[in-house]
């Protein structure tokens, strides 16, 4: 859970907080930062108050959208800190098309897994 520059804080159109994505889910907020924790899902402190954000892109509706969990951790396997995870996911791939995370959340979870992948070669 770092905080972030504002390079990758203009690249994710939008943030949820641990609360707000407690609710969306119907859970504790503990639970959720057990997800951050367990590695699911990317924390960073951004805002005034520094409080941990998550990129909306990674949550559909009441669950963590398919695919992510693998991804973050095949890029983590790879070295990748939690700022290049995002900037990696939010940074668009033209042989894609769209970014990784627009990939994730229309189920195109496959393509996105081969590029991560390949970063390790």
């Amino acid at each position: 859970m770092t905080e972030i520059d504002t390079k990758i804080d203009a690249l994710v159109p939008a943030w949820l907080t641990l609360p707000d994505i407690a609710e969306q889910f119907g859970v504790e907020v503990t639970r959720v930062r057990q997800m951050v924790k367990d590695g699911q899902l990317i924390a960073v402190r951004r805002g005034e108050n520094r409080a941990l954000h998550v990129p909306a892109a990674f949550i559909d509706e009441d669950k963590i959208v398919k695919g992510l969990t693998g991804t973050l951790t095949l890029l983590r396997d790879d070295g990748f800190t939690p700022e290049e995870m995002i900037e990696w996911l939010f940074t668009p791939d033209p042989t894609l098309p769209g970014t990784p995370a627009q990939a994730l959340s229309e189920n195109r979870g496959t393509e996105v897994k081969r590029r991560a992948q390949a970063l390790a070669v």
